[in-house]
């Protein structure tokens, strides 16, 4: 039983090291210098719309990193309208890290693109995809 745990937390560390290395994440620091928000202060605004539900972050040696992908540069890099919608669809369903997977996997329903990859251009479907993750597995 032993090897069979350590094989999975072995997986689940190199996941969360695949997730973290591939440059889609950002600390509030990197988020206040994007934007021009308070240096002084820079989780004050990340840390705000995380309690909205604008947007999430994984944590990883007690520092919260953010995804990139969810920043809208057209708008200062305020997080994008959809992902509200995106993430109150998967509410008490997905922890952050199990989004963070979630949004950096090929997705069947966005024609083997990934979500974050999609989100600036089709929320829509970003949307739809994440409604049917949720409705596979209530049902599947």
């Amino acid at each position: 039983m032993g090897s069979v745990q350590n094989a999975e937390a072995r997986m689940t560390a190199e996941a969360r090291k695949a997730v973290l290395e591939s440059g889609d994440w950002l600390t509030a620091a990197e988020i206040a210098r994007l934007t021009g928000l308070s240096v002084h202060h820079p989780s004050a605004q990340p840390n705000k719309w995380r309690k909205e539900g604008q947007i999430f972050a994984i944590r990883h040696l007690n520092i919260d990193h953010f995804p990139r992908y969810a920043l809208d540069p057209a708008v200062g890099y305020y997080p994008f309208k959809s992902m509200v919608q995106v993430l109150r669809t998967f509410q008490g369903k997905k922890d952050d890290w199990n989004l963070a997977y979630w949004f950096a996997s090929v997705n069947s329903f966005l024609g083997g693109k990934r979500p974050q990859d999609v989100l600036a251009t089709q929320p829509e479907r970003v949307l739809k995809a994440a409604e049917d993750e949720v409705a596979g597995v209530l049902h599947g």
